[in-house]
């Protein structure tokens, strides 16, 4: 294989693994926010809004896997 098919499949490595990881955080935490809110239903607003607030930090991680891929196709 010659470097340009390299770098191709680290592309698509960075942005597959990039973009699962934090769909399955984003699933994590909705998950166990509905959980917490099912258990204590009085703390729904403070529940809802710590998971609002960690849900762009999980999304963060794909924001920044594109941004190493885009390095990657033009370095």
């Amino acid at each position: 294989m010659d470097v340009e098919s390299v770098k191709m499949l680290a592309i698509a490595g960075v942005i597959a693994i990039g973009t699962i990881a934090p769909a399955i955080a984003i699933g994590w935490i909705g998950s166990r926010a509905t959980d917490a809110i099912g258990r204590n239903p009085e703390a729904a607003p403070k529940i809802q809004t710590a998971m609002i607030t960690a849900i762009p930090f999980a999304e963060a991680l794909a924001i920044f896997a594109l941004v190493i891929a885009i390095i990657l196709k033009f370095a």
